[in-house]
């Protein structure tokens, strides 16, 4: 069953993940072009100078990426699940609905880890050829939270779409707000160091909202 399970969410979002990761390697693609020509014109010692005096990472353009692809995922996995009434007949499936959900959950959240690591991965392979190893671990390190953003827009979105009333939608969207605008509050390389742990605990904690929805949806709760 959890096989058919998986195979019904990559047939309802696969098109959906295919064009995240079309957008996904053509901002890549063209944050390291621009690059490329800085360095070609002026030389790599110009990256150095900027990470070094400016406070940036040199991929900025890749910073709020992650957030609409999360969001972006929940609404092609959640909305045909409300629209068209299917929720109910998945819950009514002969399976754990905790466990359902958790699977639906995963796969989506593997998905997105998988886009993300490989974008990383690119980016590390593209800049360790111009800048050093700690200078790239601090690149690294600020991407982290953006990433971090991705898990959050996919987890807050999906329990905005879950949620069958619409008091607690607008208490969730404020609360996934104030979240998300936390992760974007300061630009400043490397600025959530100290409590990204926290903020990871936070996003996991989030994901208790999907099954708060589903619970009141069973429970009869709708405008």
């Amino acid at each position: 069953m959890t096989r058919m399970i998986l195979y019904k969410e990559w047939l309802k979002t696969r098109w959906t993940l295919a064009g995240i990761a079309a957008v996904v390697a053509a901002l890549t693609f063209y944050c390291f072009l621009n690059l490329g020509k800085v360095v070609e014109i002026r030389g790599a010692a110009l990256l150095w100078e900027t990470l070094v005096a400016k406070d940036t990472v040199l991929t900025e353009i890749l910073r709020y990426m992650p957030a609409f692809a999360g969001a972006l995922l929940a609404l092609a996995q959640f909305v045909p699940e409300i629209q068209h009434k299917r929720l109910k007949l998945t819950l009514h499936l002969p399976y754990p609905q905790g466990r359902m959900l958790l699977v639906m959950v995963a796969f989506s959240l593997l998905s997105l880890t998988v886009l993300f690591a490989l974008q990383a991965g690119v980016c590390a392979l593209c800049l360790t050829r111009w800048i050093p190893a700690e200078l790239l671990a601090r690149i690294l390190r600020t991407m982290a939270v953006w990433y971090l953003s991705g898990w959050a827009g996919y987890l807050f979105v999906s329990a905005l779409c879950l949620e069958p009333t619409w008091r607690m939608r607008v208490l969730e969207l404020l609360v996934a707000a104030g979240f998300l605008r936390l992760l974007f509050l300061t630009p400043v390389p490397e600025a959530y160091n100290g409590f990204f742990w926290v903020l990871l605990l936070y996003v996991m904690a989030s994901g208790s909202l999907l099954f708060l929805g589903v619970a009141r949806f069973k429970e009869g709760y709708q405008d």
